[in-house]
């Protein structure tokens, strides 16, 4: 059976950002700046974020969003990943998250040959981060189905 077809757009965005930052993570080449632990995501956070690993998942998540519409900037990622937030009785308005994080770990993605500056501005995916995120999507679609193909074999209780 070929593996054609099977590129990010295919694979569930929340696994595939999970198998992308742990490849990011094993592979060392992305320093984690020095603030990680202490920075919040946005200003409307009250803490940063628990998961230690969060830098390696905002950067796994950003390199997929940059992989589906190619020419984003900061400002477009920052509006993108924002959320709605509210000081208590005001009502819920949009606000952006926070751009040195994002800068930092597109910074990051170019370093690793992920991601290029667009001449247009922004960045876009180069060939070989093109190239890397399709390798992992094949590697998800075949666990995918070898999971399939083990629940629908095993004996049923």
């Amino acid at each position: 059976m070929s593996n054609a077809g099977n590129t990010v757009k295919d694979i569930d965005p929340q696994e595939f950002v999970i198998a992308l930052a742990k490849y990011l993570k094993r592979s060392g080449k992305i320093r984690v700046p020095k603030y990680a632990e202490y920075a919040k995501t946005g200003h409307y956070k009250t803490m940063p974020p628990n998961d230690p690993d969060w830098f390696f998942i905002r950067t796994a998540a950003l390199a997929r969003r940059v992989y589906m519409r190619g020419g984003v900037g900061v400002g477009w990622l920052s509006r993108a990943i924002g959320t709605a937030a509210s000081a208590h009785r005001t009502p819920r308005h949009r606000v952006k998250a926070a751009h040195g994080n994002i800068r930092h770990a597109l910074q990051a993605l170019e370093t690793l040959g992920m991601v290029q500056k667009d001449k247009e501005g922004g960045r876009s995916i180069t060939s070989a981060g093109r190239r890397d995120l399709d390798r992992i999507a094949v590697r998800l679609a075949k666990s995918r189905k070898t999971r399939r193909a083990l629940t629908m074999t095993a004996p049923k209780k």
